[in-house]
């Protein structure tokens, strides 16, 4: 069984660093073009084929895909294209779909220009409540990754619609999410559990968007309590 985590739009293997410390054999993979070679993919399904194609030839078995916001999308849809190749679902933040306010896009886009304001105004107030010198490390890797890549993910989360499949979802899943996110409320969870059927449900108090980050200690207790259950 490997712990494989997938991160959300714009960012990169950096975001899990507290659960890479935590899990030894766990992997955590940049996405292509998130300073990774290659270009980023143009929809969660290429994001999806590319990471069935890296598992295979890792030759990794039974892997249990971690996937936040983005990452979470490419983590159901990979457990709808290929349910025999994976063991458990862990979805942190995400949704069957993931809309994206028009004045978020219009932000990002203005950061391919702009990236300061880009950076001051949408990345750093994520990571107000994780510790500085984790959450500048992970500023740093978004801010080379860049804006254009940021505006490509969140395209593609745009575009992302399985309301109508998730219910096909058989492998063991958790749903991990903090009490207070806004970008994907807890009401996203909720529509998840009455869907996947035998999802577990794990709400942290005062966690945000980045629960897993922020909270960490409670988000890997999360996280070990499941898999022991496989």
């Amino acid at each position: 069984m490997k712990l494989i985590f997938i991160h959300g739009a714009g960012n990169t293997s950096k975001v899990w660093h507290y659960q890479i410390e935590h899990f030894p054999d766990a992997e955590a993979v940049n996405l292509p073009g998130h300073l990774s070679p290659g270009s980023s993919c143009t929809s969660v399904e290429h994001y999806v084929d590319w990471l069935h194609g890296y598992i295979l030839g890792q030759k990794y078995s039974d892997p249990v895909l971690i996937g936040h916001s983005l990452g979470g999308a490419v983590a159901q849809l990979y457990a709808l294209k290929y349910p025999r190749d994976i063991k458990a679902l862990i979805l942190i933040g995400t949704g069957a779909r993931l809309r994206v306010a028009p004045e978020l896009l219009s932000l990002i886009r203005d950061g391919i220009d702009n990236p300061s304001g880009w950076l001051e105004n949408f990345v750093k107030p994520l990571y107000s409540r994780v510790a500085p010198e984790v959450g500048e490390e992970i500023i740093e890797k978004i801010a080379r990754s860049g804006a254009a890549v940021q505006l490509n993910d969140m395209l593609c989360c745009e575009k992302f619609d399985i309301m109508d499949k998730v219910h096909q979802i058989k492998v063991p899943t958790l749903l991990l999410w903090g009490s207070e996110d806004e970008m994907t409320p807890p009401k996203y969870c909720s529509y998840l559990a009455t869907k996947i059927q035998g999802a577990k449900l794990a709400i942290i108090d005062g966690g945000t968007h980045l629960v897993f980050a922020e909270e960490s200690e409670a988000a890997n207790q999360a996280i070990k309590q499941f898999i022991g259950t496989l």
